[in-house]
């Protein structure tokens, strides 16, 4: 196993990406005994799942899984992990991969024991990406309630270098010449598990994302609703922060469009009607509209789907939205042409969310990674390369689904790192 000193151990996995895909993947090549490298480029660990207020099947919260597995990395011996770190370079084949990875500067050592002290000095403030710029937090700050590691972290874009924090911390925690570390890696195989982005919904030009407050998508919906999300798990409209009295769903919003994503995304439908109950335990009254092309709620989700098609106050227009106009009330109105009965629908509402598409984030690491990608920017396996697909890197997937094919990624690497 070779870490930052330069030693090496070959039979190693590399898995690239700290969703709950990639440790999943990392976790079972560890427990069977395999050294194991994860690096993810975020400062903490748990991927888009962090984000979510709650996921299926059974509507529990991020805690629920994440939790366990983050006690497991804890207690593993064999998995080391590297946040704020990402692959600059791939070479070798399978069974002696040399991959030159890079871990940024976090500015914090392992000395924090996240007593916030350094937050309440800090003057700068920066937008909070996690929750998709709702809110703020400051310069120094933890990225979540459930950050793993919990440590604070420093955004250069925001500090002024003031010496603040350095000030408050009574830890000596806070190192504001810390510099990148570049460092190898040998490996017998790699397992790709770098997730999804969501669908950049400003090039949507008929949805008008930045045209009003009104309009959020799947995602920051989620953080609205999440107990530790930018509104503490009240729906509020952004911008003004009005409570909506009717809201709208716009269903594949970038996907199954040649113009975006062609594929589609599949989670999408089933995130809609997972927060559809979002809003019927905060607005039992609201009416709600979702504007659909096809419903597609695989398998045990169809009797969850039938139940909210049951509710009187929820509309499903089959028909594609083909604008959407900014009222001076604050609200927008969606316009839509339904396919069934061939009229056009006017529908104003308080609130719409755009059931954006997934987008997988192997995009952005090109060429460097050593993996072969389709026409979408999915990794595709190669067994005999020794470098395997997990989660969403592989294909659009559910929660549960990521797992069972994570799982099926690492006894892939396991046997590759046996030749």
């Amino acid at each position: 196993m070779t870490d930052a000193g330069g030693a090496s151990n070959m039979g190693a996995v590399l898995v690239v990406g700290g969703g709950i895909s990639g440790m999943t993947a990392a976790l079972e090549a560890a427990e069977v005994g395999k050294d194991v490298f994860l690096v993810e480029k975020n400062p903490y660990l748990g991927g888009r799942v962090a984000q979510l207020n709650q996921y299926f099947p059974k509507l529990c919260p991020p805690s629920c899984g994440m939790e366990i597995n983050f006690k497991r990395i804890k207690s593993s011996r064999r998995l080391r992990t590297y946040t704020m770190t990402t692959v600059k370079n791939v070479s070798g084949g399978a069974g002696n991969y040399e991959v030159t990875l890079e871990t940024a500067p976090r500015f914090v050592n392992s000395n924090c024991t996240a007593c916030n002290a350094c937050v309440d000095a800090c003057p700068e403030e920066r937008n909070n990406a996690f929750n998709f710029n709702m809110d703020k937090t400051k310069a120094i700050y933890k990225a979540h309630e459930m950050a793993f590691p919990m440590r604070y972290v420093v955004d250069p874009a925001a500090c002024t270098k003031c010496g603040k924090c350095v000030e408050a911390c009574q830890y000596s925690a806070i190192e504001m010449d810390m510099q990148a570390k570049t460092f190898t890696v040998n490996v017998a195989s790699i397992v790709y598990a770098t997730g999804w982005n969501p669908y950049d919904p400003n090039k949507m030009d008929n949805l008008k994302f930045n045209s009003s407050d009104a309009i959020i998508t799947n995602m920051m919906m989620e953080r609205l609703a999440a107990p530790a999300g930018p509104t503490g798990g009240k729906i509020l409209r952004p911008g003004d922060n009005k409570e909506p009295e009717s809201f709208a769903f716009v269903q594949c919003a970038g996907s199954r469009d040649e113009n975006h994503l062609e594929f589609c995304s599949y989670i999408c439908c089933m995130a809609s009607m997972k927060q559809i109950t979002y809003i019927r335990e905060r607005y039992p009254e609201a009416p709600i509209t979702v504007f659909y092309i096809d419903l597609r709620t695989p398998g045990k989700y169809e009797k969850f789907r039938e139940k909210l098609m049951a509710d009187p106050k929820i509309s499903f227009v089959k028909g594609k939205v083909a604008d959407i106009i900014a009222e001076a009330d604050g609200g927008v109105t969606l316009v839509a042409e339904n396919a069934v009965t061939g009229e056009k629908v006017k529908q104003k509402v308080d609130l719409a969310i755009l059931a954006t598409g997934m987008e997988p984030a192997a995009k952005s690491i090109g060429g460097v990674c050593g993996a072969t990608m389709d026409k979408n920017g999915f990794i595709v396996s190669d067994a005999d390369k020794a470098i395997l697909a997990a989660g969403c890197a592989k294909k659009a997937s559910d929660v549960v689904s990521a797992a069972q094919n994570a799982t099926a990624a690492a006894l892939k690497a396991i046997q590759a790192s046996r030749r």
